[in-house]
């Protein structure tokens, strides 16, 4: 199914298809991006990863609806001048308390800065998922032609918000003992 993010349901059918756990194509305030409920059985995860062509091994972004609610996934302290940037197109890699004892605990979070997106997770109660559209090792799609045809067939919701021509991707940090190393330059130039 294709819709527009303008249209007037746009918010309840991404809802509807996050929580049947199905891959929708959201717009958000960077790229286009894969995103799938973040559950128990990371499930979304693993169909988003088949669709990308992308590593096992390779942990997927996850969006949260407020800045404050990073609180409930990691017990580190975000310094002011960094969680300034939130909401908005900065993700921040974490120890996570829901990994505790494993081998990688860590999740990289983003609250998106916009409020579209942000209404549709809080109205999901769950983080979501996000990645880049296009097959593992291949530019990204910015155009919404190119998305729809290559990847209406095995998305189940794609929702449309114009072409996102030369748009950065997030800037991803990851703090570690209260320093910031910056992992990828993106929008937010750090």
């Amino acid at each position: 199914m294709i819709c527009h993010k303008s249209d007037s349901n746009s918010i309840n059918l991404a809802v509807d298809a996050l929580l049947k756990e199905e891959i929708v194509i959201l717009p958000t305030d960077t790229v286009y991006g894969f995103s799938g409920i973040v559950n128990n059985s990371y499930s979304t995860d693993k169909k988003i990863k088949e669709i990308k062509g992308r590593n096992e091994t390779k942990p997927l972004i996850q969006l949260i609806a407020s800045p404050d609610e990073i609180s409930k996934y990691s017990d580190v302290v975000i310094p002011e001048k960094i969680k300034q940037y939130w909401p908005g197109p900065l993700t921040i890699i974490l120890e996570d308390k829901r990994l505790a004892g494993k081998e990688n605990p860590t999740t990289a979070f983003r609250c998106p800065g916009d409020l579209w997106l942000r209404n549709i997770i809080k109205a999901c109660n769950a983080p979501i998922f996000s990645t880049s559209v296009n097959r593992s090792g291949s530019p990204v799609l910015d155009c919404e032609e190119d998305i729809v045809k290559e990847f209406s067939n095995e998305a189940d919701l794609i929702i449309l918000d114009g072409d996102k021509k030369n748009a950065l991707p997030s800037t991803i940090i990851k703090i570690v003992a209260d320093e910031v190393v910056v992992l990828r330059q993106g929008s937010i130039k750090l």
